[in-house]
């Protein structure tokens, strides 16, 4: 007998395979993506384009590195939305993938973030039982 209401099955069936649970965890994983895609795309594609005049490099980082940036964009405004986060919180999180290493270094921010979270969350639903 499952212990999950139908609506957390659901949800538990339409989580991909390996996704974090957590939307701040998930900000997290895409955040680190996005940030290798950008380091990736300063440090090796783009002196690629200007001095071995591949701008194909470019052109195939560049649109995965847009793709991530989009996704954490969408994973953050559900982490705000989750942990209801102010506007200069989320704000640190874009300005942090504006900038080159900046995922790296608010990573540590967002994990206690999402250790706070998980601990509201558990302690609502043990005193709501």
């Amino acid at each position: 007998m499952s212990t999950h209401s139908p609506q957390e099955q659901q949800n538990i069936m339409a989580r991909p395979v390996g996704m974090p649970t957590s939307p701040i965890r998930r900000l997290r994983t895409i955040g680190i993506f996005e940030g290798l895609s950008f380091l990736i795309l300063l440090g090796v594609a783009m002196p690629l384009k200007y001095f071995a005049g591949m701008p194909e490099a470019v052109k195939v980082v560049g649109w995965i590195h847009g793709l991530l940036f989009i996704s954490l964009c969408a994973a953050l405004l559900n982490a705000k939305r989750v942990a209801q986060w102010t506007m200069q919180q989320a704000g640190r999180v874009v300005i942090a993938a504006l900038l080159p290493f900046g995922p790296f270094v608010i990573d540590g921010w967002l994990r206690k973030e999402d250790t706070a979270l998980s601990q509201n969350t558990s302690g609502q639903k043990t005193s709501g039982s």
